[in-house]
């Protein structure tokens, strides 16, 4: 089960290059439900997610670089490519994702935790602005269909000048 918020961030006040990072690219094989194909760094998984925001089933298996190859073939949308960095906020992992090509300006967080009661308790840090935790167009899934002037409009709205 996961069970997550998310909110936009600004990120300026932290020195990123402090923390760990992932260099991803994923994309939707389909949307609903979540059928997923994600490169992390040197390794490459397949996830499936069940429908929910704040709370929802998840399976990942991993795959080989040649499956990922083949399955990207056939994403719906376009590929998302980001930068995760991994935060310490005791007892949680912030999940710093900011995005690039298309999606360039868009920045959020994500933190994952055990149970509902603590993510409804969980005060975030000053520098998480907008909780879009209940607001599915922000889901990367959403997102990897955005193009054109829904894209710019959405960017022009979310994005950190």
């Amino acid at each position: 089960m996961e069970i997550e918020r998310k909110f936009l961030a600004d990120p300026r006040s932290l020195k990123l290059t402090d923390y760990s990072s992932i260099e991803m690219k994923q994309g939707y094989l389909f949307t609903d439900p979540v059928l997923r194909i994600r490169k992390e760094n040197d390794s490459y998984v397949l996830t499936v997610k069940s429908v929910g925001l704040l709370q929802r089933e998840e399976y990942e298996l991993p795959l080989s670089k040649e499956q990922f190859t083949k399955m990207a073939e056939s994403v719906q949308g376009c590929f998302i490519e980001k930068t995760r960095y991994l935060i310490p906020c005791p007892p949680y992992t912030i999940e710093l994702d900011i995005f690039h090509g298309a999606l360039k300006g868009l920045i959020y967080a994500e933190v994952e935790f055990p149970n509902v009661e603590e993510a409804k308790a969980f005060l975030p840090p000053s520098w998480f602005l907008r909780e879009v935790t209940d607001d599915g167009s922000f889901s990367n899934a959403a997102l990897s269909r955005l193009s054109g002037d829904a894209l710019h409009s959405f960017l022009q709205e979310n994005a950190l000048h």
